[in-house]
Protein backbone atom coordinates (compact mmCIF):
# COMPACT_ATOMS: atom_id res chain seq x y z
CA UNK A 1 0.00 0.00 0.00
CA UNK A 2 3.13 2.12 1.03
CA UNK A 3 4.61 2.50 -2.41
CA UNK A 4 0.72 3.05 -4.59
CA UNK A 5 0.57 6.03 -2.22
CA UNK A 6 3.72 7.55 -3.14
CA UNK A 7 3.59 6.06 -6.81
CA UNK A 8 0.14 8.26 -7.65
CA UNK A 9 1.06 11.42 -7.26
CA UNK A 10 4.00 10.97 -9.01
CA UNK A 11 1.62 9.66 -11.95
CA UNK A 12 -0.65 12.22 -11.48
CA UNK A 13 2.40 14.84 -12.15
CA UNK A 14 3.68 13.48 -15.24
CA UNK A 15 0.33 12.77 -16.57
CA UNK A 16 0.26 16.65 -16.90
CA UNK A 17 3.59 17.60 -18.32
CA UNK A 18 2.44 17.81 -21.71
CA UNK A 19 0.86 20.95 -21.10
CA UNK A 20 3.95 22.70 -20.14
CA UNK A 21 5.10 22.24 -23.83
CA UNK A 22 1.83 23.53 -24.89
CA UNK A 23 1.78 26.99 -22.72
CA UNK A 24 3.49 28.77 -25.54
CA UNK A 25 1.18 28.21 -28.15
CA UNK A 26 -1.53 28.77 -26.23
CA UNK A 27 -0.35 32.07 -25.40
CA UNK A 28 0.58 33.00 -28.79
CA UNK A 29 -3.02 31.62 -29.72
CA UNK A 30 -4.65 34.30 -26.95
CA UNK A 31 -2.46 37.35 -27.72
CA UNK A 32 -2.75 37.08 -31.38
CA UNK A 33 -5.65 35.36 -32.50
CA UNK A 34 -8.39 35.32 -29.50
CA UNK A 35 -7.58 38.67 -28.40
CA UNK A 36 -7.94 40.65 -31.60
CA UNK A 37 -11.51 38.44 -32.12
CA UNK A 38 -12.88 39.96 -28.70
CA UNK A 39 -11.49 43.37 -29.31
CA UNK A 40 -13.00 43.29 -32.84
CA UNK A 41 -16.18 42.31 -31.28
CA UNK A 42 -16.02 44.82 -28.40
CA UNK A 43 -15.30 47.31 -31.23
CA UNK A 44 -18.39 46.58 -33.01
CA UNK A 45 -20.76 47.82 -30.70
CA UNK A 46 -18.88 50.89 -30.61
CA UNK A 47 -18.61 54.64 -32.32
CA UNK A 48 -14.92 54.21 -32.79
CA UNK A 49 -13.71 56.60 -35.46
CA UNK A 50 -10.65 58.43 -36.23
CA UNK A 51 -12.48 61.90 -37.02
CA UNK A 52 -14.97 63.95 -35.84
CA UNK A 53 -17.05 63.82 -32.79
CA UNK A 54 -16.82 59.91 -32.09
CA UNK A 55 -13.16 60.12 -31.63
CA UNK A 56 -13.30 61.79 -28.99
CA UNK A 57 -14.98 59.77 -26.55
CA UNK A 58 -15.50 55.92 -27.16
CA UNK A 59 -19.17 55.46 -26.66
CA UNK A 60 -21.34 52.27 -26.40
CA UNK A 61 -24.04 52.13 -29.17
CA UNK A 62 -25.17 48.16 -29.15
CA UNK A 63 -26.29 47.36 -32.46
CA UNK A 64 -26.80 50.22 -34.09
CA UNK A 65 -23.82 49.56 -36.80
CA UNK A 66 -25.38 46.28 -37.43
CA UNK A 67 -28.64 47.44 -37.82
CA UNK A 68 -26.80 50.01 -40.49
CA UNK A 69 -25.19 47.59 -41.73
CA UNK A 70 -28.07 45.40 -42.92
CA UNK A 71 -30.16 48.67 -43.95
CA UNK A 72 -26.80 49.70 -46.18
CA UNK A 73 -27.51 48.47 -50.16
CA UNK A 74 -23.59 48.49 -50.43
CA UNK A 75 -23.42 45.86 -48.23
CA UNK A 76 -26.06 43.47 -50.18
CA UNK A 77 -23.71 44.28 -52.88
CA UNK A 78 -20.77 43.40 -51.67
CA UNK A 79 -21.65 39.90 -50.48
CA UNK A 80 -22.76 39.47 -53.87
CA UNK A 81 -19.95 40.16 -55.14
CA UNK A 82 -17.62 38.65 -52.63
CA UNK A 83 -19.96 35.05 -53.29
CA UNK A 84 -19.25 35.61 -57.22
CA UNK A 85 -15.81 36.28 -56.88
CA UNK A 86 -15.44 33.17 -54.16
CA UNK A 87 -17.36 30.92 -56.47
CA UNK A 88 -15.62 31.87 -59.72
CA UNK A 89 -12.21 32.11 -59.03
CA UNK A 90 -12.07 29.60 -55.86
CA UNK A 91 -14.60 26.99 -56.24
CA UNK A 92 -15.03 26.44 -59.89
CA UNK A 93 -11.37 27.90 -61.03
CA UNK A 94 -8.32 27.12 -58.72
CA UNK A 95 -10.64 23.57 -57.78
CA UNK A 96 -11.50 22.29 -61.32
CA UNK A 97 -7.90 23.80 -62.82
CA UNK A 98 -5.95 22.65 -60.21
CA UNK A 99 -7.39 19.08 -60.32
CA UNK A 100 -6.83 18.85 -64.18
CA UNK A 101 -3.28 20.31 -63.98
CA UNK A 102 -2.49 17.51 -61.66
CA UNK A 103 -4.57 15.18 -63.77
CA UNK A 104 -2.89 16.06 -66.97
CA UNK A 105 0.39 15.37 -65.15
CA UNK A 106 -0.44 12.14 -64.03
CA UNK A 107 1.76 9.80 -65.10
CA UNK A 108 3.90 11.96 -67.73
CA UNK A 109 7.50 11.87 -66.95
CA UNK A 110 9.46 14.19 -64.53
CA UNK A 111 10.75 16.66 -67.04
CA UNK A 112 7.08 17.35 -68.29
CA UNK A 113 5.91 17.69 -64.36
CA UNK A 114 8.75 19.64 -63.72
CA UNK A 115 8.12 22.19 -66.53
CA UNK A 116 4.35 22.43 -65.72
CA UNK A 117 4.91 22.66 -62.30
CA UNK A 118 7.38 25.25 -62.67
CA UNK A 119 4.98 27.75 -65.14
CA UNK A 120 1.77 26.99 -62.61
CA UNK A 121 3.93 27.35 -59.46
CA UNK A 122 5.38 30.89 -61.00
CA UNK A 123 1.96 32.61 -60.07
CA UNK A 124 1.59 31.54 -56.64
CA UNK A 125 5.18 32.10 -55.45
CA UNK A 126 5.13 35.68 -56.66
CA UNK A 127 3.82 38.31 -54.32
CA UNK A 128 -0.14 39.68 -54.44
CA UNK A 129 0.46 43.24 -55.08
CA UNK A 130 3.20 41.91 -58.21
CA UNK A 131 0.46 39.92 -59.67
CA UNK A 132 -1.41 42.43 -59.38
CA UNK A 133 0.68 44.90 -61.24
CA UNK A 134 1.13 42.59 -64.07
CA UNK A 135 -2.70 41.25 -64.45
CA UNK A 136 -3.56 45.13 -64.58
CA UNK A 137 -0.73 45.55 -67.82
CA UNK A 138 -2.19 42.49 -69.29
CA UNK A 139 -5.79 43.54 -68.87
CA UNK A 140 -5.31 47.63 -68.93
CA UNK A 141 -6.69 49.74 -71.92
CA UNK A 142 -2.84 49.37 -73.56
CA UNK A 143 -1.98 46.25 -72.31
CA UNK A 144 -1.20 42.97 -73.62
CA UNK A 145 -4.53 41.59 -74.42
CA UNK A 146 -5.54 44.72 -76.30
CA UNK A 147 -2.24 44.43 -78.39
CA UNK A 148 -2.97 40.60 -79.12
CA UNK A 149 -6.46 41.02 -80.12
CA UNK A 150 -6.04 44.24 -82.17
CA UNK A 151 -3.08 42.09 -83.88
CA UNK A 152 -5.47 39.93 -85.49
CA UNK A 153 -7.49 42.86 -85.85
CA UNK A 154 -10.12 42.65 -83.27
CA UNK A 155 -11.18 46.17 -81.77
CA UNK A 156 -9.55 46.75 -78.18
CA UNK A 157 -11.90 46.09 -75.06
CA UNK A 158 -11.69 47.86 -71.76
CA UNK A 159 -11.42 44.99 -70.17
CA UNK A 160 -11.20 46.57 -66.75
CA UNK A 161 -14.27 48.46 -66.94
CA UNK A 162 -16.30 46.24 -69.06
CA UNK A 163 -15.80 42.85 -67.09
CA UNK A 164 -14.16 44.19 -64.01
CA UNK A 165 -15.48 41.18 -61.50
CA UNK A 166 -14.02 38.63 -64.71
CA UNK A 167 -10.88 39.94 -64.83
CA UNK A 168 -10.07 39.71 -61.19
CA UNK A 169 -11.40 36.51 -60.58
CA UNK A 170 -8.87 35.37 -63.79
CA UNK A 171 -6.45 37.23 -61.73
CA UNK A 172 -7.07 34.91 -58.53
CA UNK A 173 -7.07 32.04 -60.49
CA UNK A 174 -3.73 32.70 -61.82
CA UNK A 175 -2.49 33.09 -58.70
CA UNK A 176 -3.57 30.67 -56.32
CA UNK A 177 -4.26 27.61 -58.41
CA UNK A 178 -0.64 25.82 -57.66
CA UNK A 179 -1.73 25.35 -54.22
CA UNK A 180 -4.81 23.31 -55.53
CA UNK A 181 -2.38 21.34 -58.03
CA UNK A 182 0.28 20.46 -55.47
CA UNK A 183 -2.40 19.05 -52.87
CA UNK A 184 -4.32 17.17 -55.98
CA UNK A 185 -0.99 15.93 -57.42
CA UNK A 186 0.08 14.49 -53.99
CA UNK A 187 -3.62 12.54 -53.47
CA UNK A 188 -3.71 11.13 -57.02
CA UNK A 189 -0.30 9.74 -57.28
CA UNK A 190 -1.66 8.17 -53.77
CA UNK A 191 -4.38 6.51 -56.14
CA UNK A 192 -3.26 2.55 -56.38
CA UNK A 193 -2.17 2.24 -60.18
CA UNK A 194 -3.77 -1.79 -59.74
CA UNK A 195 -7.26 -0.46 -58.90
CA UNK A 196 -7.31 1.66 -62.14
CA UNK A 197 -5.75 -1.01 -64.03
CA UNK A 198 -8.57 -3.85 -62.81
CA UNK A 199 -10.98 -1.21 -63.82
CA UNK A 200 -9.52 -1.13 -67.62
CA UNK A 201 -9.63 -4.93 -67.77
CA UNK A 202 -12.91 -5.02 -66.87
CA UNK A 203 -13.43 -2.79 -69.81
CA UNK A 204 -14.25 0.55 -68.16
CA UNK A 205 -13.74 4.17 -69.99
CA UNK A 206 -11.50 6.74 -68.54
CA UNK A 207 -14.34 8.88 -67.80
CA UNK A 208 -15.69 5.64 -65.70
CA UNK A 209 -12.45 5.61 -63.68
CA UNK A 210 -12.43 9.44 -63.28
CA UNK A 211 -15.76 9.35 -61.53
CA UNK A 212 -16.36 5.96 -60.39
CA UNK A 213 -12.70 5.56 -58.66
CA UNK A 214 -10.27 8.73 -58.84
CA UNK A 215 -12.53 11.81 -57.28
CA UNK A 216 -14.29 9.13 -54.95
CA UNK A 217 -10.83 7.95 -53.88
CA UNK A 218 -9.52 11.45 -53.05
CA UNK A 219 -12.98 12.86 -52.32
CA UNK A 220 -11.81 13.91 -48.47
CA UNK A 221 -9.15 15.64 -50.38
CA UNK A 222 -11.07 17.71 -52.77
CA UNK A 223 -13.14 19.06 -49.84
CA UNK A 224 -10.30 20.12 -47.79
CA UNK A 225 -8.71 22.03 -50.29
CA UNK A 226 -11.80 23.22 -50.75
CA UNK A 227 -12.36 24.29 -47.77
CA UNK A 228 -8.67 26.20 -47.27
CA UNK A 229 -8.95 27.86 -50.77
CA UNK A 230 -12.08 29.37 -49.69
CA UNK A 231 -11.12 30.77 -46.94
CA UNK A 232 -8.07 31.83 -48.12
CA UNK A 233 -9.94 33.67 -51.22
CA UNK A 234 -12.67 35.42 -48.49
CA UNK A 235 -9.83 37.58 -47.28
CA UNK A 236 -8.10 38.59 -50.74
CA UNK A 237 -7.69 42.12 -50.87
CA UNK A 238 -4.60 43.44 -52.55
CA UNK A 239 -5.56 41.63 -55.66
CA UNK A 240 -8.40 43.66 -56.10
CA UNK A 241 -7.61 46.96 -54.92
CA UNK A 242 -4.79 47.05 -57.14
CA UNK A 243 -6.79 45.75 -59.67
CA UNK A 244 -9.85 48.16 -59.78
CA UNK A 245 -10.28 49.84 -56.29
CA UNK A 246 -13.26 48.00 -56.02
CA UNK A 247 -14.64 49.54 -58.92
CA UNK A 248 -16.10 50.62 -61.23
CA UNK A 249 -18.37 51.99 -59.20
CA UNK A 250 -19.30 48.74 -56.76
CA UNK A 251 -19.26 46.60 -59.20
CA UNK A 252 -15.96 44.53 -57.83
CA UNK A 253 -16.74 45.74 -53.49
CA UNK A 254 -16.20 42.88 -52.11
CA UNK A 255 -16.45 42.41 -47.97
CA UNK A 256 -13.12 43.37 -48.36
CA UNK A 257 -12.57 45.93 -49.90
CA UNK A 258 -15.76 47.42 -48.34
CA UNK A 259 -14.68 46.88 -44.61
CA UNK A 260 -11.46 48.72 -45.70
CA UNK A 261 -13.08 51.49 -47.24
CA UNK A 262 -15.39 52.25 -43.92
CA UNK A 263 -12.38 51.80 -41.52
CA UNK A 264 -9.52 53.49 -43.22
CA UNK A 265 -11.28 55.63 -46.08
CA UNK A 266 -14.15 57.11 -43.87
CA UNK A 267 -12.44 56.50 -40.77
CA UNK A 268 -15.54 54.70 -39.20
CA UNK A 269 -13.73 51.83 -37.34
CA UNK A 270 -16.77 50.39 -34.88
CA UNK A 271 -19.02 50.35 -38.52
CA UNK A 272 -15.86 48.23 -40.38
CA UNK A 273 -15.37 46.14 -37.63
CA UNK A 274 -18.70 45.25 -37.77
CA UNK A 275 -18.13 44.21 -41.58
CA UNK A 276 -14.96 42.37 -40.74
CA UNK A 277 -17.46 40.08 -38.15
CA UNK A 278 -19.80 39.66 -41.12
CA UNK A 279 -16.94 38.43 -42.94
CA UNK A 280 -15.80 35.54 -40.41
CA UNK A 281 -19.12 34.23 -39.68
CA UNK A 282 -19.09 33.48 -43.47
CA UNK A 283 -16.01 32.22 -43.25
CA UNK A 284 -17.39 30.48 -40.03
CA UNK A 285 -20.28 29.08 -41.96
CA UNK A 286 -18.54 27.75 -45.01
CA UNK A 287 -16.15 25.75 -42.74
CA UNK A 288 -18.85 23.96 -40.71
CA UNK A 289 -20.18 23.21 -44.03
CA UNK A 290 -17.07 21.59 -45.11
CA UNK A 291 -16.11 19.93 -41.87
CA UNK A 292 -19.58 18.28 -41.64
CA UNK A 293 -19.23 17.27 -45.13
CA UNK A 294 -15.90 16.12 -44.68
CA UNK A 295 -17.07 13.65 -41.93
CA UNK A 296 -19.87 12.15 -44.05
Amino acid sequence: MGGLSVSTPHIKRKSYTWLYFLLPSIAIMLLFFIYPILLTFFYSFTNLALTGEAAKQLKFIGFDNYIRMFQDPTVRISIWNTLVFLIGSAVIGQQVLGFLIALLMKHKSKVFRRIIGTVVLAGWVTPEIVCALCLYSFFGDEGTLNAIISFFGISEVTWLFTVPMLTVIVGNIWHGTAFSMLVFQAALDDVPNEIEEAAVVDGASRLQILFRITIPYIKETITTNMMLVTLQTLGVFGLIYAMTGGGPGTSTTTLPIFMYNQAFVNFQLGYGTAISLLLLLIGIILSLFYIRSLKE
